[in-house]
């Protein structure tokens, strides 16, 4: 079986994502990359990558990091909403 032409290849993924649908501005969306590593995208310009152990341990602080959040607001860039 020969393998498929640039072109193929392009006009399948502008079909598969027709498929999809349109993605929802700022929806947060989860991906597994090559290497292991679970990255979040939708935060900002690039994605967020993290591996396993460290987004369990991530998670396990959500409450510290809540209340850090909290008491440094004033401190804190806070995006206004549009």
């Amino acid at each position: 079986m020969p393998e498929p032409s640039k072109e193929e290849l392009l006009a399948r993924i502008a079909e598969l994502e027709k498929q999809a649908g349109p993605r929802k501005k700022g929806a947060i969306e989860f991906r597994v990359g090559e290497k292991g590593g679970v990255s979040v995208y939708g935060l900002g310009r690039f994605p967020v990558t993290l591996y396993y152990e460290q987004w369990v341990r991530l998670l396990g602080s959500a409450d510290e990091l809540r209340a850090f959040l909290e008491e440094n607001k004033s401190k804190l860039k806070l995006k206004t909403a549009e």
